[in-house]
């Protein structure tokens, strides 16, 4: 418990000045009392240059303690060496637990318990360890925490990597897919473009011979008439050799007539005029 030590005797350089310093203090306490900590503070500041003792300092820390002022209470409590240690060490012991520094509170109650067994220090002192382990495992949960936070972080970002690597993947994959297939559909339009080539070589070569055939009918006829000739001319030949056997046959008979003295008759016709149907009756 903290209290504000009250000067009773402070003659240091003058009576005036002794006296002026005392009447500050006096109401530097009362305003302590009323809880009025920034009156007491601003009066025990206001005769510090002139007198700034341990009393005057451990005055201060008790005044900015009770203010919430932790940080200038310890400074304060610091500078009051000489006034009771054992008191001195425990108010510094609060103030660094209310500034949230246990490891220096534990030590100065410990420093205040070996000067002086108290039963509010023993008490502190348990609150301030209790504290300690509650802050430990709280810091142990938040790294934890930040530990799990971070594993998860790294799964997050690895399988959102791997999701990455898998679409890269999958598009190299759908890429390929898509080139075989481009690579199929050239190499089927080359094989029907083969195939329609060739259709067309076939379908030229069967114009090409139906052209040829058409052209061997067309001059069909032209053998035809040759034959016809061809054929006239064997019967001229035929017939040429007929009137010749018939010359020859007729000589014959004309020699034969001659040697018998028969009269004879015969019509020589002639080669320019048509052959009568009997012409090929002996006129004898």
């Amino acid at each position: 418990m903290i209290k504000l030590l009250v000067i009773l005797s402070i003659v240091s350089t003058s009576i005036y000045g002794g006296i002026t310093d005392f009447k500050t203090i006096e109401k530097a306490n009362k305003a302590y009392e009323a809880k009025e900590y920034g009156k007491s503070a601003a009066l025990l500041e206001g005769i510090k240059k002139s007198n700034a003792t341990h009393e005057l300092h451990y005055n201060l820390g008790n005044t900015y303690y009770k203010k919430g002022y932790y940080e200038k209470a310890i400074e304060e409590y610091k500078e009051a060496k000489g006034v009771n240690e054992a008191s001195r060490q425990f108010n510094l012991g609060n103030s660094y637990f209310k500034n949230g520094d246990l490891d220096k509170s534990i030590e100065s109650f410990k420093k205040s318990l070996k000067l002086k067994d108290d039963p509010d220090t023993r008490n502190n002192l348990e609150v301030a360890k209790k504290e300690k382990k509650k802050k430990k495992k709280e810091q142990q949960k938040k790294d934890q925490k930040k530990k799990d936070d971070k594993k998860n972080k790294d799964q997050k970002d690895k399988k959102k990597d791997q999701k990455k690597d898998d679409k890269k993947q999958n598009k190299k994959d759908q890429n390929k897919k898509d080139k075989k297939q481009n690579d199929k559909k050239k190499d089927d339009k080359k094989k029907k473009d083969k195939k329609d080539g060739k259709k067309k070589d076939d379908k030229k070569k069967k114009e090409g011979e139906k052209k040829k055939s058409d052209s061997k009918k067309e001059k069909k006829p032209k053998d035809k008439k040759g034959d016809k000739d061809s054929a006239q001319s064997k019967a001229q030949k035929k017939k040429s050799k007929e009137e010749k056997l018939k010359e020859q046959e007729l000589k014959r008979l004309m020699k034969k007539m001659q040697k018998g003295k028969t009269p004879t008759m015969m019509y020589q016709m002639g080669n320019n005029k048509k052959p009568r149907k009997d012409d090929d009756v002996k006129p004898w």
